[in-house]
């Protein structure tokens, strides 16, 4: 899960940022904590980033690279044991790797894209469904973060209102869909962008990342086929990739997840939010003020079991089933189908 907590600097980190005063004219750096603080609570160094975030893409990288033996591989920062065997679980769940851990014929194709493990399965079982091309633009989309939209105070009322426009029934995924579609109509327009409050370097920047992705399909011999109306399609290929980020409506209206739980809530930004669908799976969980979901879709439970039955059993949803939930519960669905959303 990704957390944004505010944390204290590293002696490296003060002693760089002193430098830099006095760098081009006399200066002075001022430190807003005591001697004592520093020599005493400040760490050395930054933690490396490889020992303090999710190690799925690296794994599959060196499998691919046909290093097996991860445990006693020459990291030069290496990561702790457990990261390691949770990116395996991962992995060994979404079928890139068989029970002896090395690599599937589905972990060589997932290999080959730049992106997280989760979205290149998501990617490559869009296939059956023959809804590749929206799930490119969406993967895309998602690999941007939350970088799409922006908000000026002096026209806040205006950015809400185009941002609403492009909602779409079904969850954050068919939302990103709606405004790339939208996007791409206008053969990628920066008037376009502007004035719908759309970041336009972010999309530029989803465009070469599609753009990148859709180049590497041919080399899984991954068909780029289309379905506006496949909707379900859609929804099901995301469960696919991102199953392990499942979340059931509670009676208290947040969410719990499902496999490990623990309570999380629909982001503020969600196209979701206030809709209380019973089931939905979302991209990440990030930290603020507390755990939120973002980026999410709804699901039927049934899929879980119909999708990843290695991961899921049936007790797992029956639960739901005969349990009372609030008048508002699930009215996402109720809202009408999905929206169109088609790809150019």
């Amino acid at each position: 899960m990704e957390s944004l907590i505010v944390t204290p600097v590293a002696k490296s980190s003060a002693n760089q940022r002193a430098g830099r005063a006095g760098r081009v004219a006399p200066g002075k750096c001022f430190r807003l904590y005591t001697k004592w603080a520093y020599l005493n609570e400040l760490e050395d160094n930054i933690i490396p980033e490889i020992q303090r975030t999710n190690l799925g893409s690296v794994v599959l990288m060196l499998k691919s690279l046909g290093i097996n033996d991860l445990i006693h591989f020459d990291f030069m920062d290496p990561p702790p044991a457990e990261t390691l065997i949770r990116a395996l679980e991962q992995l060994y769940a979404l079928g890139a790797l068989n029970d002896r851990g090395e690599l599937t014929k589905l972990g060589r194709r997932m290999a080959e894209f730049p992106m997280d493990p989760q979205a290149s399965k998501t990617l490559l079982s869009a296939e059956p469904y023959g809804v590749v091309a929206e799930v490119l633009s969406i993967c895309a989309m998602l690999q941007i973060g939350a970088s799409i939209f922006y908000r000026p105070k002096e026209r806040a009322m205006h950015a809400d209102n185009a941002r609403n426009n492009f909602n779409r029934p079904g969850g954050d995924h068919f939302t990103l869909l709606n405004v790339w579609n939208q996007w791409a109509e206008t053969q990628y327009s920066t008037q376009w962008c502007f004035e719908n409050f759309i970041q336009v370097r972010s999309m530029r920047k989803a465009r070469d990342i599609r753009e990148q992705v859709e180049a590497l399909c041919e080399r899984v011999e991954l068909e780029v086929t289309s379905d506006p109306q496949a909707t379900d399609g859609v929804a099901k290929a995301v469960t696919a990739g991102y199953f392990y980020h499942t979340a059931q409506l509670q009676k208290t209206l947040d969410y719990r997840t499902v496999k490990h739980p623990q309570t999380v809530h629909v982001h503020p930004s969600s196209t979701l939010h206030g809709s209380q669908p019973r089931w939905v799976v979302y991209h990440e969980l990030v930290f603020t003020t507390k755990e939120f979901m973002r980026q999410i879709i709804e699901i039927k439970p049934d899929w879980l079991v119909e999708i990843a039955p290695h991961f899921y059993q049936r007790k797992d949803i029956e639960d739901d089933a005969g349990k009372k939930m609030p008048k508002t519960a699930g009215k996402a669905a109720a809202a009408g189908g999905r929206g169109k959303a088609s790809v150019t």
